[in-house]
């Protein structure tokens, strides 16, 4: 997949295009069903496909206080576009000259000038252009005037009454519900970052966990232990995943995700992995005491195995 960040890095030879346009965090079912569409389009009339989206949502810049948290960041959501099989995906920095673009001069600049759109395919609710000025009746006429069509596509429920969106996979997240999040989303939920030392309790009970650092991308589920897969360098190993502030430990203010691998004994430290949730095993709970705490790790432990080797569970990692 091409990834141009920026009209600038669009090649001055880039064929026509059907073009999709939105936030596209978590790249989930929907927009998938979005992609497939837009394959489809391309495939029918000869084009590229092309995915535009955005190095934040919106809001980070128009209203900080109502911005939800991303799902994945931009480097994941780049990941999981190039696994669709999209041409290419134009990333836009969303600045205050972008956010005030009026309607035509964001489908001249951004669309016909340097893509050459032919189909542009967006939801029955699509604004565009300064405050949200441009909706489908606009971009249809602009279509007329530029020379691409418009389509639609309808949202996509998965036989659910409510239909998929980033907002209630959030809410699933929030809830510890990894499992419900994975279905709506077609991958795994997955957090990436370096590992970085941490209080080595876990080595001390005998369980050796990796520590994503603070700052990992990606967003991080309800405190609790999971079942997961850590990925190193393309190598997948099983892991029993912790998330939380540990209140069997005093001192512990910020919430920590740790890995530990099953079976294997691997030096982490430095290295950049992916930690993906499979299902939520347990909550949070504070033990009087060290040995009632590796007890219900053993037994955890096993709750992973289990899950893990169960044929709904190997999935690759999106």
């Amino acid at each position: 997949m091409n990834v141009f960040r920026g009209l600038t890095s669009i090649p001055t030879d880039w064929p026509a295009s059907a073009v999709t346009i939105g936030k596209f965090d978590g790249v989930h079912a929907g927009h998938r069903a979005v992609i497939a569409e837009l394959e489809r389009l391309a495939a029918r009339d000869d084009l590229r496909t092309v995915v535009v989206t955005f190095d934040r949502h919106p809001l980070a810049l128009l209203a900080p206080e109502r911005c939800p948290h991303a799902l994945v960041s931009t480097d994941q959501k780049l990941d999981l576009l190039a696994e669709t099989g999209v041409d290419a995906t134009l990333v836009l920095e969303f600045t205050r000259e972008l956010a005030d673009l009026e309607p035509e001069d964001f489908v001249r600049n951004v669309l016909v000038s340097d893509l050459h759109a032919r189909h542009v395919l967006v939801g029955r609710d699509f604004r565009f252009g300064h405050r949200g000025a441009g909706d489908v009746a606009l971009l249809r006429k602009l279509g007329i005037r530029f020379g691409f069509a418009v389509d639609l596509i309808e949202d996509v429920g998965l036989g659910q009454p409510r239909r998929v969106s980033s907002t209630w996979i959030r809410e699933l997240l929030a809830a510890g519900d990894v499992a419900a999040a994975s279905r709506l989303l077609g991958h795994l939920p997955t957090m990436r970052g370096i590992v970085v030392h941490g209080a080595a309790r876990g080595r001390e009970l005998g369980f050796p966990t990796a520590n994503l650092e603070p700052e990992a991308e990606g967003l991080t589920p309800a405190d609790g232990v999971y079942a997961g897969w850590l990925t190193d360098a393309g190598v997948r190993y099983p892991a029993a995943i912790s998330v939380g502030k540990n209140p069997t430990f005093e001192g512990i203010v910020q919430t920590q995700v740790e890995a530990f691998v099953l079976d294997e004994d691997i030096d982490l430290y430095g290295h950049r992995i992916d930690v993906a949730f499979v299902e939520h095993i347990r909550g949070m709970v504070a033990y009087e005491g060290v040995e009632p705490l590796i007890a219900q790790i053993r037994d955890d432990v096993a709750r992973v195995r289990q899950i893990l080797a169960e044929p709904a569970t190997q999935r690759t990692i999106g």
